[in-house]
């Protein structure tokens, strides 16, 4: 398996692996449980760049069968600026406000969601990405990598502690009360 930044043409293959990561939330955002609408909704928006869900936030795990695996993470302290591509596009094409809580802030690179093929998981896809962004981000650019974890989810949250994330506190998102994490330097 190799991990690289992702590209324009990769786009198609992103989309479902942050809609399999984020699928609720998504729906949250567009005020509907379309996973057509969510589907047209992502592609358009990591297909562009300058927004949160671009290609250009995303890296991409592969093998022999293609792209298995990705993540999607930014610089927290550009969430209001890459946020307001997302705003937009869910005012024309949804009739919403898009203005939910602030997930990230300045001094951590968020990373908003990390999505696995289904057949891949539980295969260690997940906890290899996990690795590669810490030595990308951590190691090697001395960066505070930042998430949120939902509380129902203990064994994501396990995942990460037994990778060296610590927890510094809640955030919320969409009104859901989060644990917010963070693996620093």
């Amino acid at each position: 398996m190799q991990i690289r930044k992702a590209n324009p043409e990769d786009s198609k293959f992103i989309t479902p692996y942050l809609l399999l990561a984020m699928e609720d939330i998504v729906y949250e955002f567009i005020g509907e449980k379309s996973y057509e609408k969510a589907t047209k909704f992502l592609n358009a928006m990591v297909s562009q760049k300058q927004n949160q869900y671009s290609y250009e936030n995303c890296w991409v795990a592969e093998n022999e069968e293609g792209i298995i695996g990705i993540a999607c993470l930014y610089d927290g302290g550009k969430l209001h600026e890459l946020r307001k591509p997302v705003a937009n596009y869910i005012k024309e094409h949804f009739g919403r406000d898009f203005n939910p809580e602030d997930e990230t802030q300045k001094g951590e690179i968020y990373i908003d969601c990390v999505g696995v093929n289904p057949s891949q998981q539980g295969k260690g896809v997940g906890s290899k990405i996990f690795a590669f962004l810490i030595d990308e981000y951590v190691i090697k650019q001395k960066q505070t990598l930042g998430l949120l974890v939902d509380y129902d989810n203990p064994k994501a949250e396990k995942l990460y502690l037994t990778l060296g994330f610590k927890i510094v506190g809640e955030k919320y998102l969409v009104g859901k009360r989060l644990k917010h994490m963070q693996y620093m330097f």
